[in-house]
């Protein structure tokens, strides 16, 4: 019986490396923000982006899909995105009466878990349509509106739809967030694969460097997958004091002109 020689590593880093997307051919404002797990610093990646285009004269807002794990009446990513900003927050940002929504945060939930189940325990439904409406609505008044997502790409927005599937519906161009801890080039690279799938733009990877990673294993894990993206932006630890400046201009195709 024949068998056949499994791929190599380099054949499958080809493959990988033809899922990006250098450009996106139409006109596109939004990005949608993801990440390989949970706290693996999205939050932080959105406002720093954010960040980046407010410095340079751009009017961005950010969005949170949901919010979960609810403390306060201003969703506290986005109170993150704000500080990172380096701005106060926003008339958008501040819930409508009795709603427990914003134009910038359309669902929170108490609990900290998936968004279906957080709205569930609540007797709550989440409309995904709410959802493209509010970020219609900001996309008529901004320029960029990065939308971060909650955990990862594959998590449950409501019991019969993925994020990843709504994100598809939406065709935003997709920042990944990473590391170089041990396992994320497996969970990368999943990722990566169901963003191809679902025909969409890999915008570029985000590589956050905090905390700190086995030094072998962490430099592996950026060689690797800087020949999967060719845009890997490195995100270092941010100090809440002295915010470092990190350049997102790898997404400046993306975004329209004029």
């Amino acid at each position: 019986m024949d068998r056949k020689t499994p791929p190599s590593v380099e054949t499958i880093l080809r493959f990988f490396s033809r899922l990006h997307s250098p450009c996106y051919n139409g006109r596109m404002t939004t990005f949608f923000v993801t990440g390989i797990d949970t706290g693996i610093g999205k939050t932080f990646a959105t406002g720093l982006a954010a960040r980046y285009y407010h410095r340079q004269g751009k009017k961005v807002i950010t969005q949170k899909l949901v919010q979960t794990g609810r403390e306060r009446f201003i969703s506290a990513d986005i109170l993150t995105h704000r500080h990172l900003m380096n701005i106060l927050p926003l008339t958008e940002d501040v819930e409508l009466p009795q709603k427990r929504r914003s134009l910038t945060c359309p669902y929170s939930f108490a609990y900290p878990a998936s968004p279906h189940l957080a709205a569930r325990l609540e007797n709550r439904t989440i409309e995904p349509q709410k959802i493209t409406r509010f970020t219609e609505i900001l996309q008529k008044h901004y320029d960029i509106v990065f939308l971060e997502g909650a955990g990862g790409f594959l998590v449950p927005l409501t019991s019969d739809l993925l994020i990843a599937d709504y994100i598809a519906q939406q065709q935003y161009p997709v920042i990944l967030v990473t590391s170089g801890r041990l396992g994320s080039i497996n969970h990368t690279l999943l990722t990566i694969e169901a963003i191809r799938q679902r025909n969409l733009s890999l915008a570029c990877l985000v590589f956050n460097q905090y905390p700190p990673d086995e030094e072998t294993i962490s430099n592996d894990s950026l060689e690797l997958f800087r020949r999967i993206c060719p845009h890997v932006v490195l995100m270092p630890q941010v100090d809440k004091k002295i915010i470092l400046e990190i350049d997102f201009s790898c997404l400046d195709c993306f975004i329209t002109q004029g």
